[in-house]
């Protein structure tokens, strides 16, 4: 399996890849966010961003931004969202990473007591951005999110979604799926249903009541039975530690530790 990790974008990107390098791992995710990665920094640095990726021998994954609200009740929210996400795309294709990571959209405000109205605008706002990205010839992965987001969080919703996009693939967040739950599962309802269709992993550890983010062991995240999981679906591609505001030692110990668990599953 790969590893790797992602970057904080309000530090500066040029020293988020050397910190990442510096661990060891195969790859980076770059959050495409602002301040300091959105897609104007990454295009205007990208000659450079580029060699310090070959220099590092770090392979690239690209997270299409986060901070967005692409299915807004509000028109102008909803269109400058959905241009963000868009003309991150194209940047992220740009770089030729090797899948871009992408957030469906979220229920927010009022849009609670209109689910259906919001659920439209996200399917439409999805199937642009899948058929872009086939024009493109990138590979997308959609991410599981937490329950309260509204949208996307079961493996049920997802089914439905992969069906009807073959060149789409699962992104599964432990850590997002892991909210809500007694135990571990939905995170196991998952890769039982969804395996074949697994194109990434986001790998943390929490409690069960927020997304902390936490490294691995922290929590109380059955791992060995994810791990297990994995294995009896044959999933063995990329994985990236989400974990954050810790000590490297910490996020290098969460790589070790799940990857000890799949070589013995």
């Amino acid at each position: 399996m790969q590893y790797g990790a992602m970057n904080f974008p309000v530090m500066p990107l040029r020293d988020e890849i050397d910190r990442v390098a510096s661990m060891g791992f195969d790859f980076i995710e770059i959050s495409m966010d602002a301040p300091l990665a959105h897609y104007t920094i990454m295009m205007a640095g990208k000659a450079a961003i580029s060699r310090q990726l070959k220099a590092a021998g770090l392979s690239l994954v690209c997270h299409l931004p986060t901070f967005v609200s692409t299915a807004d009740l509000t028109p102008g929210i909803r269109e400058a969202s959905q241009r963000e996400m868009m003309c991150s795309l194209e940047v992220a294709a740009e770089f030729e990473p090797i899948k871009i990571s992408v957030h469906p959209a979220m229920v927010s405000g009022l849009g609670h007591f209109v689910k259906e109205a919001v659920a439209g605008y996200a399917l439409e706002f999805l199937d642009r951005v899948v058929r872009r990205g086939q024009e493109l010839g990138v590979v997308l992965c959609l991410e599981n999110m937490f329950p309260r987001y509204g949208f996307m969080s079961e493996p049920e919703a997802f089914a439905d979604i992969l069906e009807q996009y073959p060149d789409l693939f699962l992104l599964l967040d432990v850590g997002h799926a892991r909210l809500g739950e007694k135990g571990s599962g939905r995170i196991l309802r998952f890769i039982e249903r969804l395996g074949h269709r697994l194109g990434h992993l986001h790998l943390s550890d929490n409690k069960g009541e927020r997304d902390d983010h936490l490294p691995l062991g922290s929590g109380n995240i059955d791992f060995k039975r994810i791990a297990r999981a994995l294995k009896a679906a044959g999933y063995d591609a990329t994985a990236t530690l989400e974990v954050f505001n810790a000590e490297p030692k910490k996020v290098m110990e969460s790589r070790e530790r799940f990857d000890a668990l799949i070589q013995n599953a």
